[in-house]
């Protein structure tokens, strides 16, 4: 996919790709107002949702067709490109007959191959901006799997929105960012425009501007903020809506780091970074060498492989260490954690071969 192209060229004024609205389309009022207040503010793509997929029945599922035809009006007195979610042929056959500009693809749908592949062929023939969000899965084969599906159907104007992933449990954000999985995409396809959705990522307006500000210090190409003319009485994800002039706000109160720009301190820097993880690599491999001589050992006095004690006890150890450290106690986890499962494989490797 070398030939990718960017969804759209327009000029916003020194900011990024912002693409903001509701996030559901609620009623013509709802729609015009926060259009023509956005558009008052610089905002050039404005999105909302038509057809809502929710958790459990009975929740609001959106307007359904009519809303094409709020967005279209919001198009002609605005100026600004209109988007919407689309999850199957019949939205797709929707929106391209109202005139919609730009479709995405959600979470739930991009975990769907089915469900893509049928986008997909409704689309072929059709030259139309996509923008695929993350499947809800950390699962980045299955992302690169959506937009490929996508291309083949001979769209080229394509984007990834990087939402956050589910995780079971309470946490800080809605979506966990997992910043490496999109940094692992813009590696596999550097030609992708990327666009974070700040607002399912953390699932609170707080977060929003903080969130924002990190995907742009990683290079992200635009921002997906939905924006509601009244967020507290928003149908649905009110806690994660502003309002345009708080939108405005935030988006002037970023900074955008210059990409460009390589100074010779900063080539010594990374340098040392080389050699440093150079250095972790080979203590990696003399630790894999002593834990490989633990494993013959338990061999020989036929011991299990894997005491669970003590394997909380260097858990516990190691992330406390790192936090005093100034590290995150949940990143050194993770570190901790494919150690460990390495040292077990090697384990059971020459378990397996002394067996033989």
């Amino acid at each position: 996919m070398t030939d990718l192209k960017p969804i759209v060229t327009i000029d916003q004024v020194g900011r990024p790709i912002v693409i903001a609205g509701p996030c559901s389309a609620e009623s013509e009022e709802q729609i015009l107002n926060t259009a023509h207040t956005l558009a008052e503010y610089g905002i050039k793509i404005f999105r909302a949702g038509i057809w809502k997929p929710r958790t459990k029945p009975g929740g609001f599922e959106g307007v359904g067709e009519k809303g094409l035809n709020w967005l279209v009006k919001a198009k002609q007195e605005t100026g600004m490109l209109v988007c919407t979610e689309v999850a199957n042929r019949a939205h797709v056959e929707a929106a391209l007959t109202a005139g919609i500009d730009i479709l995405w693809i959600g979470a739930r749908t991009s975990a769907n191959p089915f469900a893509v592949q049928e986008i997909a062929d409704c689309i072929a023939g059709h030259d139309i901006p996509v923008m695929i969000k993350n499947p809800v899965n950390p699962d980045l084969e299955l992302w690169i799997g959506a937009i490929e599906r996508i291309y083949n159907a001979g769209i080229h104007r394509i984007a990834a929105i990087h939402r956050g992933f589910t995780v079971y449990g309470k946490h800080l954000y809605r979506n966990m960012p997992q910043w490496h999985i999109p940094i692992e995409l813009r590696r596999r396809l550097p030609d992708l425009q990327i666009i974070c959705d700040p607002s399912h990522m953390g699932g609170k307006r707080e977060l929003i501007a903080p969130l924002s500000q990190q995907a742009l210090d990683m290079g992200f190409d635009g921002l997906m903020i939905e924006s509601h003319c009244d967020p507290d009485c928003a149908l649905s994800d009110k806690s994660q809506q502003i309002t345009p002039e708080v939108l405005n706000f935030i988006l002037n109160t970023l900074v955008l780091r210059e990409t460009t720009h390589t100074t010779e301190s900063l080539s010594l820097l990374r340098q040392q970074i080389d050699q440093i993880d150079n250095d972790l690599i080979e203590i990696l491999s003399k630790r894999m060498r002593v834990s490989r001589e633990i494993g013959q050992y338990k061999k020989e006095h036929r011991m299990q492989i894997v005491h669970t004690n003590r394997y909380d006890d260097i858990l516990k150890s190691r992330m406390k260490f790192a936090e005093e450290l100034g590290m995150s106690g949940s990143f050194m986890r993770l570190v901790v954690e494919a150690i460990h499962e390495e040292s077990v494989r090697q384990q059971i490797e020459v378990l397996n071969n002394r067996m033989k």
